[in-house]
């Protein structure tokens, strides 16, 4: 295989579109295949930080991982954060290039890009066998089809062939197929060789001759149904527009090693950003974590989380506004456990000067740390490593704040007073000697006989998780016929299916 590609679409936001090309990733690679995942343009509050010091989509990173490769710039040249309903910045080739509205990028400077984003694609396939492109939301998007560089804009131009993905599980699949392809002109009909039926429930014979039926009405293969699958919605895209009001991360299905459970409580601030920073509590046997955003929801937490948001300011006032800024002064001043990070590190500093995210000067904060936060225009993008209770511990640093630390305890680059803590790094309990560390010095001051499993690997964790997509993939999929597809391109002759594009 020589520069082969794909392009992984889907009938919805929220398909499967991530997790079915990170499957498909890790079986070409079990396969010998040297393949990279790539993504035009991500809109994306999970973002990583990789080793050249770029920002980009931390879905991406998932799927180098599941290529077994390192992530790099190239794999997500164009990265939008949303910093509300109506504007994003915009991150190119992993660095912040400014803030645009919807209208302003969608109006000219997205097509603007489309050679950055091909260029990076034929270096990646200059370098791999394969790449794996996932599209974005639908490709029948009519109103945005003139500059879409990451659906059929960036197929028609890279001759890719395009899978579409469905979730069955929400009904009415057989429909969104057929849609999908009847509003596409005849030139990108020509391209989508077919479909992929996602989380199926039940038995398939009786999917069977909806599938038959789809084929005669499209001319169009169907390659794989697969399975419904707990926990396989890992390194989420859209932090923006999925509520996690409510939502218990899903949780290690071993029974705790104490007596005790943990509970993790996690602000649901505004534009939460990285909050897969939780997976690696999640996986602990007996940690419990769930997002709110009532303060009574606090009472029985053992640890509350603030966590990374892209509007520092603006979650500060949520916090005041919902009454969860006070029940965190309590817990504070009760010496009951809190951790900050990122934003939500600054938030817990003394105050902050911003004119550059919410351009609103001086601002206090809660006060509950020694710390006073500047924004700077440039954005830290870095890969930390160090030591902390005791422990090894890396992580990443994407933010603009610069804390000035006057006081309390060292702790990673930020501080601690009691048992209130805050950084700015991500991922740091993915280090699983620091997490297990950290979590009996909360179930200590929680007064919980909680103990963290000796032999928990997150990282261990994440490799199993990959190796299901691949099998999902591997055992569900008409693979001979993927391969080809990934070889050779679409197949010749696909009927049209009219009306086709409007004009």
């Amino acid at each position: 295989m020589t520069g082969g590609g794909l392009l992984v679409a889907g009938t919805t936001s929220d398909a499967g579109k991530s997790v079915v090309t990170a499957g498909i990733c890790r079986w070409l690679v079990r396969q010998g295949v040297k393949v990279a995942p790539f993504k035009a343009q991500n809109m994306s509050l999970n973002s990583f930080v990789t080793r050249e010091g770029a920002e980009i989509g931390r879905a991406q990173a998932m799927q180098a991982q599941a290529c077994r490769v390192e992530p790099t710039a190239l794999m997500n040249p164009v990265l939008l954060k949303p910093g509300g309903e109506q504007s994003s910045q915009v991150v190119l080739l992993g660095k912040p290039v400014g803030e645009l509205s919807a209208r302003g990028y969608h109006g000219g400077r997205q097509q603007q890009l489309l050679g950055t984003v091909l260029d990076c694609l034929a270096e990646l396939r200059g370098t791999y066998d394969a790449v794996i492109c996932e599209g974005a939301g639908s490709p029948a998007e009519i109103n945005l089809r003139r500059t879409d560089i990451v659906n059929m804009g960036i197929a028609r131009n890279a001759g890719l062939p395009v899978l579409v993905v469905g979730d069955i599980d929400r009904g009415g699949v057989f429909a969104s197929f057929f849609g999908t392809v009847a509003l596409l002109s005849p030139e990108d009909q020509a391209l989508v060789a077919g479909f992929l039926v996602n989380k199926f429930r039940g038995d398939v014979s009786l999917l069977e001759p909806g599938i038959d039926m789809l084929h005669g009405l499209t001319g169009r293969h169907t390659y794989g149904i697969l399975p419904f699958q707990h926990g396989l919605g890992i390194d989420e895209e859209d932090g923006l527009r999925v509520s996690l009001r409510g939502t218990v991360r899903e949780s290690n299905v071993a029974p705790p090693v104490g007596e005790d459970v943990l509970r993790v409580a996690v602000c649901a601030v505004p534009l939460m950003s990285n909050f897969t920073d939780v997976d690696a509590l999640a996986a602990e046997p007996g940690v419990v974590v769930r997002f709110v955003d009532r303060p009574e929801e606090l009472a029985d937490a053992d640890l509350v989380i603030v966590p990374g948001t892209r509007g520092t300011v603006r979650a500060l006032e949520w916090l005041r506004e919902r009454g969860l800024a006070e029940a965190l002064k309590r817990r504070v001043a009760d010496a009951r456990p809190v951790l900050g990070i990122c934003g939500g590190f600054q938030v817990l500093g003394e105050h902050i000067e911003d004119e550059v995210e919410s351009r609103r000067g001086h601002v206090e904060g809660l006060g509950v740390l020694p710390v006073r936060v500047r924004f700077a225009r440039e954005k830290t993008l870095t890969r930390p490593a160090g030591e902390a209770l005791g422990a090894h511990v890396a992580g990443y640093e994407i933010h603009h704040g610069v804390a000035e630390i006057h006081g309390g305890e060292a702790f990673l680059d930020g501080c601690r007073v009691g048992q209130t803590w805050g950084t700015h790094w991500h991922g740091s309990l993915e280090s699983d000697g620091f997490r297990r560390a950290f979590l009996r010095e909360v179930a200590a001051a929680a007064g919980r006989r909680f103990v963290p499993a000796p032999d928990t690997s997150f990282a261990a964790l994440r490799e199993e998780q990959l190796d299901r997509l691949g099998d999902l993939i591997e055992q569900h999929a008409d693979t001979d016929a993927l391969r080809r597809l990934i070889e050779s391109g679409a197949p010749q002759g696909l009927p049209f299916i009219p009306p086709g594009a409007p004009a």
